[in-house]
Formats: C-alpha cells, structure tokens, sequence
C-alpha cells in the first residue's frame, strides 16, 4: 500500500472549524501537547490530523465530539453492524474505510495514521503485534477505552463502564481541544441516565442473562462491561454481575439455576439474534428456562453493548422494555 503520510504543518491561530457537530478545535501549533492518562499512564498527545478508529464506538466518539475532519478512516469487523444504521452515518461516508478484518500494524502505517482508538484485546493485541508500546515506537499516538483498562497489564486503571465512557470523552476533549463539547455530552448523557434511574418501577430488580454466543457453554457479559451497566441502570440485575471480568465464559448449569426472566440477546452482524433464539429454544438445557417459555428475548444491538455514546441508547431501550415487563409481572 502506498504511503500516504503528511509532512507536519504549523497551524495559524485561527480555529479550525469541524464538520459534524460543529466544533472548533483551537490550538497554535501542531506540536502543541496536552499530557491525558492512558491507561494509568501519562501520555503527552499533539492534536491528531489522522485518526485511524476501530470499532464503531471508536468512530461515534470522535463523530459525538464533532471531530470527522480529524479521523482517516475506520476498520470494522464483520461483527460491526452496517454503518449505515448509524446514528452518524453521515459521518463515516465523509472518512475512508480502511478494512473490515481486525486491526492491524502494517495498516495503520501504511496509511500514514498519527492516532489510533481501540480498546485492549479489542483492537490492541499482544498476540497481533499492535500494541501501544508498539505503536509509540513507530511514533504514533494511541487511545484505550477506559473501560478496557480492567485488564491491561502494568498500568492498571478501573472504571464502571459508564464512567469509562464518560472518562473517554473528557480525555478526547483535552487531546482534541474541545473540551467544552465533552462536557456538554457528558452532562446530556448524564441527564438521561438518570432520567430512566427516575422511571424505575418499584419491586424485585427483574433477573437477566445476556447472552453472547456459545453453544458449548454461553459468553455473557459480566461486571466490567457495558451491557452490566445498562441492565443494572434500567432496574434490572445482571446474573453474572458479581463475576469481576469483562465478558466471560460461564455453565449453563448456572444459568439454568438462576432462572433468569428476560434474555438479553447480543446482535451481531455476522451472527443473528434470531438464530442465538432459536438454539436456546431448543437446547434441552435451556428450553424451560422462564425467558425462554415466556419469550422474554430483547435484542441488544452490538455497537450499544461496547463502549461507545450509543451505550446510553442501549439503556433507554432496555429501560422502557424492562418498565412494561415490570408492570405485567
């Protein structure tokens, strides 16, 4: 692949107005630095001119804070919804498509990238060579999700995972300089998780079991990920909430014995919710659990089950299904 790399250019003092949201990025040079945690550690970040996002939570934060003129382009794996069901589809038609495989390292300097988001072992990887100490060798900037930080080694760093989002965003702000947007989104987001805390109906949290993939035995989503929040915040109670991972193996066994309620079911692009209900509705093991019998299956869309903006769209629409199963309980 050719390289496409930009020499540096010094910015006038002029504000340099963004498409998307409309914010301003002010800064008097380039090589201007903010220092941001990453991961627990201090990381001197010049504003970046050519992001390199993976995932669509990489994407809709940049998108959120109204930064489409700073991103190269998004990789998204299979499992990535369509782009085009994106609240920012707009948004990604203005920037490239790099890939749809995983990340890798020969990609992002390829296309010249200076900054990459990702999170831990879900775009960074040990195994797949592209690392953060990797990247820093190679001169580009890199960004974890907070919420990843559970479980990278050596710097160690723990957010619920709302607050890990919140946290993104205001460190994106510092590095970006629009610092006023992230506060505005985060109050916004803020005012509307508490608006469906308010709407909580009043009795037993409703037992739920989010199902990943698996057959064997299920994935599911335990304390240290998004869909915890979103279940614990709509009212319900997460089965494997008290398992201190992110997402996890578990036994059916277990899920058999806590004879969850509601079943949430994880879309995936290459994996439908409806064929995830069609095994549980034939697998012996889990054909007479009460979800299954009463079809209590609320389908939870991929990009609303990691860390991403849309985590609290997730949250209102479980929420409102959760407040009508409450009140014919």
């Amino acid at each position: 692949m050719t390289d496409r790399r930009f020499p540096a250019v010094l910015m006038t003092t002029t504000a340099i107005l963004l498409s998307g949201c409309g914010a301003a990025v002010e800064a008097t040079d380039r090589a201007a630095t903010t220092v941001v945690n990453r991961c627990g550690e201090a990381i001197e970040y010049p504003v970046p001119q050519r992001a390199v996002v993976y995932e669509g939570g990489s994407a809709d934060k940049l998108f959120a804070l109204g930064l489409t003129d700073h991103v190269l382009g998004y990789v998204m794996p299979p499992a990535n919804p369509p782009v085009s069901e994106s609240p920012w589809a707009a948004e990604y038609a203005k920037v490239e498509f790099l890939s749809d495989d995983l990340l890798n390292r020969e990609l992002v300097v390829d296309v010249g990238a200076d900054f990459v988001v990702a999170g831990w072992n879900s775009g960074f990887s040990d195994s797949r060579g592209i690392t953060p100490e990797i990247l820093d060798t190679l001169g580009i900037h890199s960004f974890m999700h907070a919420e990843t930080c559970f479980n990278y080694p050596g710097h160690p760093e723990q957010h619920t995972p709302f607050e890990g989002l919140y946290t993104d965003l205001e460190r994106l702000g510092q590095i970006f300089g629009v610092e006023e947007r992230a506060t505005d989104l985060i109050a916004e987001y803020r005012q509307r998780v508490e608006a469906v805390q308010d709407q909580v109906v009043d009795g037993d949290p409703v037992k739920v079991f989010l199902y990943d993939f698996g057959t064997d035995k299920p994935f599911t989503a335990a304390a240290q990920v998004p869909p915890n929040d979103i279940i614990r915040l709509a009212g319900g109670v997460n089965i494997f909430g008290d398992v201190e991972a992110r997402w996890t193996e578990a036994g059916w066994e277990a899920v058999v014995e806590a004879e969850p309620e509601v079943i949430i079911i994880l879309e995936y692009n290459d994996q439908p919710a409806a064929e995830k209900i069609e095994f549980l509705k034939t697998n012996p093991t889990t054909a007479t659990l009460p979800a299954v019998v009463e079809e209590n299956f609320y389908i939870l869309d991929y990009n609303e089950a990691i860390s991403s903006p849309r985590n609290i769209d997730g949250l209102e629409g479980f929420a409102e299904y959760l407040r009508e199963f409450a009140a014919n309980r």
